[in-house]
């Protein structure tokens, strides 16, 4: 099934910027993987702690565990190929955000969740990884920053639910939003775009 596929890629993404993260900080071998795991199965975790899911597929079912830490390993032994560390956590995070957001909305409509529900469950999921991963090693949230990073998450899961009730394959909704969350994010990165601050704020000490 095609959300499975996406929902094991997106951990792979995300243990993946969780573990080179824990790289750039020079944290030991357990604390890269347990920041990449973390990272990985984090949104899985809440998005089924929102829809009622108990215990939650991530602890309850070894595979999720496992792809989150071979990768979050694989990423400690091959960390030196990257020549940019923190350019690609940025993307393996903007990939992951994008699978996270279509895939969250995706199990949120399959489990009986409005529209509504879906868009939102869809976003949380989506951001919740990269929280729990900067709050580990200590940095402000990409979440609360200039960044475009929910905005994105949010038209990947709307985007779901747009296409679903619009009586075309479920598939057809995941690909697309997926595509146009992850491009967005991209494209903000590339472009610098971002949201306002409030204007006429004293100078930072």
């Amino acid at each position: 099934m095609l959300v499975d596929v996406l929902g094991y890629v997106g951990i792979v993404a995300f243990a993946a910027s969780g573990a080179l993260i824990g790289v750039k900080r020079r944290l030991d071998l357990f604390g890269v993987c347990v920041v990449g795991i973390t990272t990985g199965i984090g949104g899985g975790i809440i998005r089924d702690v929102l829809l009622g899911i108990h215990p939650p597929a991530s602890l309850d079912h070894w595979p999720n565990l496992t792809v989150a830490f071979a990768t979050s390993l694989l990423v400690f032994v091959a960390h030196p190929v990257i020549d940019r560390v923190w350019r690609g956590v940025l993307l393996f995070d903007a990939f992951g955000m994008g699978l996270f957001a279509s895939t969250g909305a995706a199990i949120a409509l399959a489990s009986g969740g409005s529209s509504l529900s879906a868009c939102l469950i869809g976003a949380t999921t989506a951001v919740a990884g990269g929280v729990i991963r900067d709050i580990l090693v200590n940095e402000v949230p990409l979440l609360l920053r200039r960044d475009l990073y929910a905005v994105p998450a949010l038209l990947g899961s709307t985007t779901v639910a747009i296409v679903q009730a619009s009586g075309l394959p479920d598939n057809v909704g995941l690909v697309i939003g997926t595509v146009l969350a992850t491009g967005l994010r991209v494209l903000a990165l590339w472009r610098r775009w971002n949201l306002p601050i409030a204007r006429r704020l004293p100078a930072e000490e």
